[in-house]
């Protein structure tokens, strides 16, 4: 994996718009569902409305995470389970997802997942 803000070499690293609406599914179940994409380039992200198991919040998961896109399905596998999503720096405004020192503390935690990988 390149950087943890590159989406899957089957969608030629970028997420378009399409994917709002799809469901996001971690290993361990479902994430939730795409309300947004991220408005900051270099820094593809998707934003999830993680429904009851995060209490009606949203988080935000960087496109390197995706493992995979069922466009028939209309599913988004990541490869990071339910727990490491909900470890990650907490997502509290819409404005977080534009704010780069949000987004670099996010990425950090990502890559610390992924280290070692590749």
């Amino acid at each position: 994996m390149e950087t943890v803000w590159a989406g899957p070499a089957q969608t030629d690293g970028a997420l378009g718009d399409g994917v709002i609406g799809y469901d996001v599914e971690a290993p361990d179940g479902s994430v939730g569902t795409v309300i947004r994409l991220s408005p900051v380039p270099g820094f593809d992200h998707l934003v999830i409305d993680a429904g009851v198991w995060k209490f009606g919040r949203s988080v935000v998961v960087p496109a390197g995470m995706v493992t995979g896109v069922d466009d028939a399905e209309r599913v988004i596998k990541v490869g990071c389970t339910k727990d490491q999503i909900k470890d990650a720096p907490r997502f509290e405004r819409d404005q977080d997802t534009g704010d780069l020192f949000y987004l670099r503390q996010l990425g950090a935690y990502y890559e610390s997942l992924t280290a070692g990988q590749g």
